[in-house]
């Protein structure tokens, strides 16, 4: 891509928000995934809203034998840029949560 196009094309609306991204670095447990990249690690989903739609959640899980979720291997919340694409997921949550009454 052109840099005049890259230019015109406008970022997401959270992009560079401070809503959008927390890094706790004082955190126990910081970070709880193993990473290369701690500056950006995104604390703000510590406990993954995305959990509960099970394997439409779009994450690296896997079930165990007993059949309960491991997102132990997963980065998805825990990415910066990741941020829009789990906002994009609350109206299946909501949905989720509307059965669930």
């Amino acid at each position: 891509m052109s840099k005049e196009k890259e230019e015109k094309q406008e970022k997401p609306y959270w992009e560079g928000k401070e809503y959008s991204f927390y890094n706790h670095k004082k955190c126990e447990f910081f970070p709880c995934h193993e990473t290369t990249d701690p500056q950006n690690f995104n604390c703000l989903f510590c406990y993954c809203p995305l959990y509960a739609l099970g394997s439409k959640c779009g994450g690296n899980f896997k079930y165990t034998e007993q059949g309960i979720k491991d997102c132990s291997a997963c980065k998805l919340p825990h990415k910066r840029k990741n941020y829009g694409y789990i906002m994009s997921k609350y109206q299946e949550i909501m949905e989720l949560a509307k059965k669930n009454q």
